[in-house]
């Protein structure tokens, strides 16, 4: 049986590929690695945690001696990185702790393989998995491709554009078989509730202010996550070693439209009438280095690989509203104590 370890298996992107690789992939053992941070919850897996091919490990990946460890006990043959600390707001309050994570867990993580793989580097992969972010800002025309410029402005941005970095040097100093995708703003069940779509429905639900950066002007690109797990099965299977793929939505949203599309739909589902939770919209102090537009360029993965987006934002939309409106046990629990101090630290009006 193959041996694969998927790194952050308990958040919300991650959860979404560990369900797809133990389901569909009965021969191979996969281990779940996750610090169970704030964004981490194993309720994600619930229909998964029994499976014999399926198994979770607790634990940091800044530690380089328990990263070593585990790699010479479970002897892996790929690896799915996508353990990260990822919210923006996070990283401008505290950048170092995404420098240990993002950056030195990186390369914990490649140095550990760089050692298992050195006799035998045939069949091993490591996937790491970021984010258009690193790319910087959109004008008005154009999108992210393979060969865009890195140009990141927020502190996730730059500890996710410096480990790209580091992946791409050790396969280009050492050999280590790499690939590398870069995705849009992902959306779907499992989601933590700092992040947009999340909060919002959360906020609606209970009546509570919307808090919208500026003028709720910029620009995103919309990825369905199971479209994202879906990618990553196909570019960990089929993707050349040492190429890059960018994953994206085609999905195209100024923020304020989103939210007032959202507004609607919540309206209908939950029985108000229209425009009623338009009213709960707040505007706030822009954020800090704030990109005006991300969009993605996915050609080069619909070219050589045949994967498509399955869904429309639309659709995606409604199903990710009824999700969080069907599981408020789920919401309840994630949104702690600590989670509602922040909140107020990060989204009080100015």
């Amino acid at each position: 049986m193959k041996t694969l370890l998927i790194t952050g298996g308990a958040g919300f992107i991650g959860s979404h590929v560990v369900r797809l690789f133990v389901n569909k992939y009965p021969g191979y053992r996969v281990v779940n690695l996750d610090k169970l941070t704030y964004a981490g919850n194993l309720a994600n897996l619930k229909d998964v945690e029994n499976l014999p091919h399926y198994s979770f490990v607790r634990g940091d990946i800044v530690d380089g001696d328990f990263v070593q460890k585990l790699f010479e006990e479970h002897r892996f043959e790929g690896v799915i990185h996508l353990a990260a600390e990822s919210h923006v707001d996070r990283s401008i309050s505290n950048p170092t702790e995404f420098v240990f994570t993002n950056v030195i867990g990186t390369v914990n993580l490649l140095n550990a393989a760089r050692h298992i793989w050195k006799e035998h580097p045939e069949g091993k992969l490591f996937y790491h998995v970021s984010t258009d972010e690193v790319y910087g800002s959109l004008g008005e025309e154009g999108f992210f491709t393979e060969e865009t410029r890195y140009d990141p402005h927020s502190p996730y941005s730059a500890s996710k554009a410096s480990s790209d970095h580091f992946v791409r040097a050790y396969h280009d100093t050492f050999g280590l078989p790499v690939v590398l995708s870069n995705c849009s703003n992902n959306y779907g069940a499992y989601q933590f509730p700092e992040k947009l779509l999340p909060l919002f429905i959360h906020n609606i639900r209970n009546n509570k202010p919307l808090p919208v950066y500026g003028k709720g002007e910029n620009i995103r690109d919309w990825l369905w996550v199971e479209d994202h797990a879906r990618a990553i099965d196909v570019i960990f299977h089929r993707g050349t070693p040492g190429e890059t793929y960018n994953i994206g939505g085609h999905n195209e949203w100024k923020n304020i439209d989103l939210i007032r599309l959202m507004c609607r739909i919540m309206d209908r589902k939950l029985g108000r009438g229209e425009g009623t939770s338009e009213k709960l919209i707040t505007y706030v102090k822009d954020r800090a280095g704030h990109d005006l537009r991300y969009a993605i360029d996915s050609s080069k993965l619909q070219r050589e690989l045949g994967w498509t987006p399955s869904l429309q934002f639309e659709e995606g939309l409604e199903k990710t509203i009824d999700w969080y409106l069907n599981n408020e046990e789920w919401l309840a629990h994630v949104t702690s104590g600590d989670y509602l101090k922040y909140y107020e630290e990060q989204y009080v009006k100015r």
